[in-house]
């Protein structure tokens, strides 16, 4: 059972998790077995646990954050922005034209690309800041503590790093770009909605003026 976890599919509201495992340990410690019986089944119990909790906020492929992750934390930290007025800024990248990796080279290798740009955005930027696959081709980071003037760099360090990626599937080279878009956090916003779809368009923009580029929602002085 607990080797199989990785083939299951896990959607668990908030909470339930952790109401689940507290009820099963108080159960155990009332049945009538010796004491290191109860330390062992408690033991395998906190492993599947951990591991479900894990995986039910994890995307398999990439490894990263899934959307349901994002969900929560972007609604925090946009709670926080508003009651604090601290800098936050929101960013949405896609893989360009990767229908047309998937198309010529297949999915292997569409998802061979996936792992690569996860894998290279975790590199990018700061522990403190979380990436998530958003899905499909598309990712989201929440870039804590930064207005967009501080955003710059590591987003163009991003894409440069992207577009330079030394990619080979079946001894075929494979050159792939990203489009980035960014928007700060301003307290005209109407809603964490609002924040992201403001940041969804300036993503829109950078791939209709051309792609791999990174285009901010929020004017730059």
């Amino acid at each position: 059972m607990v080797e199989n976890l990785e083939d299951m599919s896990f959607d668990i509201p908030d909470g339930l998790l952790d109401e689940i495992q507290q009820n099963i340990e108080n159960i155990i410690k009332d049945f009538d077995v010796p004491e290191e019986n109860k330390r062992e089944v408690i033991k395998q119990i906190n492993y599947i646990y951990t591991r479900t909790k894990y995986l039910s906020i994890t995307d398999e492929l990439t490894g990263l954050s899934n959307r349901r992750y994002f969900d929560n934390c972007f609604e925090k930290e946009y709670l926080r922005a508003q009651r604090y007025n601290n800098k936050l800024t929101l960013v949405m990248f896609d893989i360009d034209y990767f229908k047309k990796v998937n198309d010529t080279y297949g999915h292997q290798c569409g998802d061979m690309v996936l792992k690569e740009i996860a894998n290279s955005a975790l590199q990018t930027f700061r522990k403190t800041d979380t990436v998530f696959r958003f899905g499909g081709e598309e990712f989201v980071v929440i870039l804590t503590e930064t207005d967009i003037h501080q955003a710059i760099i590591p987003l163009e360090r991003f894409r440069k790093t992207v577009e330079t990626l030394d990619l080979t599937y079946q001894n075929q080279k494979i050159n792939v770009t990203v489009s980035i878009g960014a928007c700060q956090y301003d307290k005209s916003f109407e809603s964490k909605e609002n924040f992201l779809n403001n940041t969804d368009e300036a993503l829109y923009e950078a791939k209709k003026s051309g792609r791999n580029q990174t285009i901010f929602f929020n004017k730059i002085d």
